[in-house]
């Protein structure tokens, strides 16, 4: 319920800003950004996150239907579960393919990305990690408009079964970032 309500509220805050956009290429924003986001697993393990982001300023596979692009995300992530908390930093390269909307003043995307997050503890809520250092797992989509983004994403932390047990965590996480 609380990511319903996160995501009813960041729709609100950028729905009037969307609007009165004029056309835009995302080159005409700067690179950097900061990200807020929460989300929730399947067994009620709040996640909180906050990251800097750096676009990439490179397009790939250029079409009529839009283009590929990256960017690199640096985020502190702390989970809490009622009992037990764990925080966690986390690096990881993201790929997104970009669509080309026909009113030009936001953008729909999908991305996907694995990058490594580090733990300050590998036990949380009757889940046994096994490892401080996990594989971060994303896909997801969102909208971007100039400099503010909107995304929902589907996030896996695990050990990859390097060690056992590999109890892992899937987390659905939505995130609004602010390029600048």
């Amino acid at each position: 319920m609380k990511s319903v309500l996160f995501l009813l509220i960041c729709f609100l805050a950028t729905s009037n800003y969307v609007a009165a956009q004029d056309h835009f290429d995302f080159g005409e924003w700067g690179e950097w950004g900061v990200s807020l986001g929460y989300g929730q697993s399947i067994d009620h393990i709040d996640i909180y996150r906050a990251g800097f982001l750096k676009q990439l300023n490179a397009k790939w596979i250029e079409s009529k239907t839009g283009y590929a692009r990256g960017y690199f995300e640096l985020s502190y992530n702390r989970w809490e579960s009622g009992r037990e908390d764990v925080n966690a930093v986390a690096f990881s390269p993201v790929f997104q393919y970009v669509f080309y909307a026909g009113n030009a003043t936001w953008y729909p995307y999908i991305e996907a990305g694995v990058g490594v997050a580090c733990l300050d503890d590998y036990t949380i809520n009757d889940r046994n990690l096994s490892s401080n250092l996990l594989f971060e797992d994303r896909a997801g989509g969102g909208i971007r408009t100039k400099n503010v983004d909107i995304s929902l994403r589907y996030m896996h932390y695990s050990n990859a079964g390097l060690k056992e047990p590999n109890d892992g965590i899937d987390i659905l996480i939505g995130t609004l970032a602010w390029y600048f």
